[in-house]
């Protein structure tokens, strides 16, 4: 017998060192060869390295959260004879041994391109027998109480897909009652922030404390563009998706930058330097099952509302589903932030660092508006926007919105060329 030690790879893109999200295995688990043993994260990419020999795990160079140096030991497994031997083995983490001569590791499979990774999951009994999914796809599945064991993956080599999981709770066992009364609970939980839900902690800090906000409320009649939209829905053709008003708000945003280019910016406040983009790259704040990561719309002043429309739904799936490349995750100049029907009636967002604006939508409800003679029903909705302060004036903030207003509120303005 020997022991084979596994090292981190160089993931690309340049980064030193990577998050470990997730282990997939435990001291005294058996591997396969190319079995997935651990799931890292750069900065927009969460990579599953594989294991290039057989053998038995005898120790695992750091817990979850914690970061390795790229070509830092990361595992050491005992193998069958023709692997060159490390040093001992030793408990807890003992310092890292020599370096033996191995083969080079098999190439980090690429997982999913995000902000940043999820939320690492509790490794099963049965390592060997563990099904194959991604970080994800393993929370949403942990959310919701469902032993992939049980579940059959209809991926490629079997992986479990997030619709093997929907499919699993539409038709599996009901969740266990809920014991009636009302006993005290005392136990308390504590959770690690690891992955995306680390990363969305430390960009909000990030923003909120180098950011000044200030917020701007204004409410849009949308009865005329919902009943355009409603039309246009109506007659659409069947390769077309179906429009929401966010292609709407994001053509009525690039005519508004157009009058105001500073909106479309980027501030880098440690150079002193504003950047004003020609671009107008839309970030779209979508929710995921690991958490919130911004898709972005690239060129929306060259698209149109169908593009616009398209692009949004293709990018949502993506970012849903694990699959968002890196170029799709960056790069925005300006960010639009929707809940759409939990959406509220007003709302604080906070700025997507570095840039100087961000437009919050909420929900739409028929309001009874004054019309000089009588109350009306008019579908309304209100703009909840926050600016960078420091780059954006009061003055200028209400002015962007009421141009942006002026646009939903006669929809064909929008269309209009110039």
């Amino acid at each position: 017998m020997s022991e084979f030690v596994i090292k981190m790879p160089d993931v690309g893109e340049g980064v030193a060192e990577a998050e470990l999200v997730e282990w997939h295995v435990k001291a005294g688990d058996p591997v396969r060869e190319d079995m997935v043993i651990a799931a890292v994260m750069t900065d927009k990419a969460t990579v599953e390295i594989p294991s290039p020999v057989a053998g038995t795990v005898v120790w695992l160079a750091a817990e979850v959260g914690e970061k390795i140096a790229v070509r830092a030991p990361l595992m050491r497994i005992e193998t069958s004879a023709g692997a060159t031997p490390s040093a001992p083995a030793a408990a807890d983490k003992p310092s890292p041994p020599p370096e033996p001569k191995t083969p080079p590791a098999p190439a980090p499979k690429k997982i999913a391109e995000t902000p940043a990774a999820t939320t690492p999951s509790t490794p099963s009994q049965e390592p060997a027998e563990r099904p194959v999914a991604s970080p994800a796809v393993r929370l949403f599945a942990r959310e919701r109480g469902v032993d992939l064991r049980q579940v059959k993956g209809s991926g490629p080599a079997n992986r479990v897909l997030r619709e093997d999981v929907e499919r699993w709770l539409a038709r599996g066992p009901q969740s266990p009652s809920v014991p009636s009364g009302n006993a005290q609970k005392t136990a308390t939980e504590e959770i690690k922030l690891t992955g995306l839900r680390r990363r969305i902690a430390e960009k909000m800090s990030l923003s909120t404390s180098r950011i000044p906000h200030i917020t701007y409320v204004e409410e849009v009649d949308m009865t005329a563009l919902e009943e355009l939209r409603a039309t246009m829905n109506r007659d659409r053709k069947e390769e077309q998706p179906k429009l929401t008003v966010l292609p709407f708000i994001m053509r009525a945003i690039v005519k508004a930058v157009a009058e105001q280019p500073t909106l479309n910016a980027t501030f880098d406040d440690e150079a002193g330097v504003l950047t004003r983009h020609g671009a107008v790259n839309i970030g779209m704040a979508t929710q995921t099952p690991a958490g919130l990561v911004v898709a972005v719309v690239k060129h929306v002043e060259a698209r149109g509302i169908w593009d616009c429309a398209a692009e949004m739904s293709r990018l949502a799936d993506a970012a849903r589903g694990g699959t968002a490349t890196r170029d799709e995750l960056s790069g925005s100049t300006i960010t639009v932030s929707s809940l759409g029907a939990l959406g509220g009636i007003a709302s604080t967002p906070v700025i997507n660092h570095p840039e100087v604006a961000i437009i919050g939508i909420n929900k739409i409800a028929i309001r009874p508006i004054w019309d000089g003679s009588q109350f009306i029903p008019r579908k309304m909705m209100n703009l909840s926007s926050s600016f960078d302060h420091r780059i954006v004036d009061g003055w200028d903030a209400a002015t962007f919105i009421q141009r942006i207003r002026v646009l939903l509120e006669t929809p064909a303005l929008i269309f209009m060329e110039g």
